[in-house]
């Protein structure tokens, strides 16, 4: 008499908030694919366009994301979202409902939630992914705290809590994940990128840009960028950040303006430039690391997150950092080139999260 084991069923979701929760995991999705697991994603829009282009043969349920709509000045940022949180805790409600119909009808045995809080099961192990236990807004204080205090009360809910960093003062993140308290069943699980170092890869570009983010922030830095970069006497790629979209044009010597690159395409675009021009979004830092590369880090306006990772980053010398509103390419540029620029070095393995999806999958296999 044989026994056949049949693969683990695991749903993936990633926020909607940006591209860069639903890039980030990827790695954790081709971890699961290779240790036999059978992967379900939850995504619409561009984030489940980007993920149906890895991972062609993966279903994708449609599963509407927070939706949530950002201020087209910065300085509005914090209370416009803060103004959305009764439709944010609707889609929390609606993403239960809809969890326990999904569950049964596939046969999910796990699922991996990324910054989505309403993904907990009484039944199946959930994970849910952050590198933000601490929120930040431009208020701080009271706000920042009471924000926490709902955030942790949620992340309760689920089996356990995977942070994208490092233990320690050695770390990417800063106080956003390295408070003084951690929620119960934390995991630190290492830089999650889905990008991997080559040696000796020739320069093709003298500037890589990656725009990306929320709209309207996306499209202004876009504008601002390729309005000033045809002036310049460099050999560029732009990355619009717009999967779904094919674009690839010419648009001036040696600058080239795409709308996407799959993962593949970006890895190699990545070595092959000496500097990279980004968002200080957490997945972009974490490839960044990753690949050992230089940056000029654009915090996008308004978002607390990002404009503390990027002062915070380039304090301890990693990347050079500059707020939009004061952006000028070239100056940008010059300013970058006198930058002491210090490498990344971690003593901790960088692949940990392929660690904590053995052990959750393990924890599938004895229910």
């Amino acid at each position: 008499m044989s026994t056949i084991l049949t693969p683990a069923k695991i749903l993936v979701v990633p926020l909607d908030w940006g591209l860069g929760h639903a890039t980030r995991d990827i790695p954790l999705i081709y971890e699961m694919l290779n240790a036999g697991a059978q992967v379900f994603i939850a995504a619409e829009g561009k984030h489940a366009a980007l993920l149906q282009q890895e991972f062609p043969d993966i279903k994708i349920l449609p599963l509407p994301g927070y939706r949530i709509q950002y201020a087209q000045k910065g300085k509005f940022f914090g209370m416009k979202i803060i103004q959305q949180i009764p439709k944010i805790y609707r889609t929390v409600k609606y993403e239960q409902r809809w969890l326990k119909k999904v569950v049964k009808e596939y046969g999910i045995q796990a699922v991996i939630s990324d910054n989505r809080f309403g993904l907990y099961h009484k039944d199946i192990p959930t994970v849910f992914i952050t590198h933000q236990l601490l929120i930040k807004t431009p208020f701080g204080g009271w706000i920042e705290r009471t924000l926490q205090k709902i955030n942790y009360s949620f992340i309760r809910k689920y089996s356990a809590c995977w942070i994208p960093d490092f233990d320690g003062s050695n770390n990417l993140s800063g106080e956003l994940a390295h408070p003084a308290q951690l929620p119960p069943n934390t995991r630190y699980i290492g830089c999650l990128s889905r990008f991997e170092p080559k040696e000796n890869v020739a320069k093709k570009y003298d500037l890589l840009v990656l725009i990306s983010g929320p709209e309207p922030q996306r499209s202004n830095l876009e504008k601002l960028v390729l309005d000033q970069v045809k002036q310049l006497s460099v050999t560029a790629l732009i990355v619009s950040g717009k999967p779904g979209t094919p674009y690839h044009e010419e648009i001036a010597p040696g600058i080239t303006h795409v709308n996407h690159l799959n993962a593949k395409e970006l890895n190699e675009a990545m070595l092959a430039s000496d500097l990279v021009l980004s968002r200080s979004g957490y997945t972009t830092l974490m490839d960044l690391v990753k690949l050992n590369k230089k940056a000029i880090l654009i915090p996008t306006p308004g978002q607390s997150e990002q404009v503390y990772l990027g002062e915070y980053l380039m304090e301890k010398g990693y990347f050079y950092s500059l707020p939009q509103e004061s952006f000028v390419l070239k100056t940008a540029l010059e300013a970058a080139a006198a930058f002491p620029f210090k490498s990344f070095q971690h003593e901790q393995d960088m692949n940990e999260y392929k660690n904590a999806v053995k052990a959750l999958l393990k924890k599938v296999a004895t229910i």
